[in-house]
């Protein structure tokens, strides 16, 4: 009877743990929940995976890209809390710096490289021997400071030499890393060098931040004897860094283009240069740009600029700055792509949002192709749910289509009477190569997923019943068996 029991017992959670993870699996590919969440007590999912001993959760997570960098407090407080030797391992296995980690934020790897590899740096600073390529357009929106060196100062200067001996090159490196990123990765004994860098440039936040930090992470280790925490982290604040970069955006609209900003008490744009190496030509407007935002952000700009783009004409009032016209753009669709590029958001209407999605489509932009589907989401309704489970499927947007078939599922037995969702399944059907006769369709198997998947009284029972009986009538119908 033991035997049984245990047998039961291990059954049940296996199938526990399974249904935690396909859960979890829906949850972050197919709704794009942030993994790293944190709540109230500022816990995370993989520190309650560790806390419950859910190994395969544990290592599903560390693979999607979950924080628990070492000497951290996020990677401390998950070690102190793991319930199993196992996890244990999993956590002193992860490496923090990967490629798929990177990976899960594009908007941030695609801020570090810049940073790291310098592409279309237009300034280098100089501390003690170590150089560090910059880009001024970068700093100047982060930081006011620097916005009024360059002008003052450091006008002109390609190179500029920090000769202070109380400039740490890796305190330096470190505020770098924030100004591009809004993230910080630094040595506990870095922090008072840290520190006065952030006083000299006038960042009171960032000061604010160390300090609530470090008396975080005083509180945490005098509670937990044995932890050893050597880095300081701070997170980005993505808001924030947007509505920086987003600067960016604003200065490069045309004067004719600026609407409502002349309401301000103080004009910005009269203060704030940008320093732009390319004119974009649209419609007839001039858009003042950065190569290295629309070269990092588009395998299509990056071939358009670095590879086959010929410098033929100059803006006239900036001699240095080369024109390239685009065309099959209007210039309203281009504004909505540059604030993209530059802060990874941007205004999207259901009036705007199609002809976004063609351009994002056509200059190589998954992240705006991304933000296209989740504003089509909102609009999803009986009347456009079969067209936009189309669209869906052309532009590979595979949660909008998720979410077109869990709508279909709903209203199932109104749609198996209409001739064009017969089409789309027969359609579907054929897609599938070597397809045999009683082989699945795919737009079928999520349809049936859908009615089937929370399922819980007996009424929900009977219902989802009907409602797959009138898919299968419409299969049969149609002569299709799957």
């Amino acid at each position: 009877m033991a035997v049984i029991f245990c047998h039961i017992t291990a059954t049940i959670t296996t199938l526990f743990l399974s249904l935690s993870l396909s859960l979890l699996r829906y949850l972050i590919e197919q709704r794009d929940v942030d993994l790293n969440i944190r709540d109230n007590w500022d816990s995370t999912p993989l520190y309650y995976a560790c806390l419950c001993g859910h190994e395969e959760l544990v290592q599903y997570l560390l693979a999607r890209g979950a924080k628990c960098e070492a000497n951290t407090f996020d990677g401390e407080r998950c070690m102190y809390g793991s319930l199993s030797d196992a996890v244990r391992r999993l956590l002193k296995e992860y490496k923090c710096v990967t490629a798929q980690t990177m990976q899960r934020d594009h908007f941030y790897h695609f801020l570090h490289t810049l940073l790291e590899q310098g592409q279309h740096s237009d300034v280098k600073f100089l501390v003690h021997g170590d150089t560090f390529p910059a880009h001024r357009c970068i700093l100047s929106s982060r930081s006011e400071y620097f916005t009024t060196m360059f002008e003052t100062k450091w006008k002109g200067k390609n190179l500029i030499t920090l000769k202070h001996p109380l400039i740490n090159p890796a305190a330096f490196g470190a505020i770098l890393k924030y100004f591009y990123t809004g993230r910080m990765d630094i040595d506990f004994s870095l922090v008072d060098d840290c520190r006065r860098l952030a006083k000299q440039c006038k960042m009171g936040d960032l000061i604010d931040e160390l300090e609530n930090k470090c008396k975080q992470l005083y509180e945490f280790v005098s509670n937990k004897p044995g932890i050893c925490v050597k880095v300081l982290t701070l997170e980005p604040h993505n808001s924030r860094l947007q509505e920086d970069m987003a600067q960016l955006a604003d200065c490069a609209l045309p004067e004719q283009l600026r609407g409502g900003f002349g309401q301000l008490p103080f004009n910005k744009f009269d203060t704030f240069p940008t320093y732009p190496d390319i004119c974009f030509r649209v419609d007839g407007y001039n858009f003042l740009c950065h190569k290295a935002f629309f070269c990092g952000r588009s395998d299509y700009f990056k071939a358009l600029l670095e590879d086959h783009f010929s410098e033929g004409e100059m803006l006239q009032s900036q001699p240095s700055t080369p024109v390239l016209t685009l065309h099959n753009i209007s210039h309203e669709i281009f504004i909505s792509l540059l604030y993209y590029i530059y802060s990874d958001d941007t205004e999207l209407t259901p009036e705007n949002v199609l002809d976004v999605l063609c351009v994002a489509d056509m200059y190589l932009l998954p992240g705006l192709k991304h933000l296209c589907g989740k504003t089509l989401a909102k609009t999803i309704c009986e009347e456009n749910v079969l067209h936009m489970w189309k669209t869906a499927k052309l532009f590979s947007l595979s949660r909008l289509e998720d979410q077109c078939t869990e709508f279909m599922a709903k209203i199932i037995e109104r749609l198996v009477e209409q001739d064009e969702f017969a089409e789309m399944i027969k359609e579907d059907a054929a897609s599938v190569e070597k397809r045999h006769k009683t082989d699945s369709i795919p737009l079928v198997d999520d349809i049936r997923y859908h009615i089937s998947s929370n399922v819980q009284t007996f009424s929900a029972i009977g219902e989802a019943s009907q409602k797959l009986g009138a898919l299968e009538q419409l299969l049969i119908s149609i002569d299709l068996e799957c």
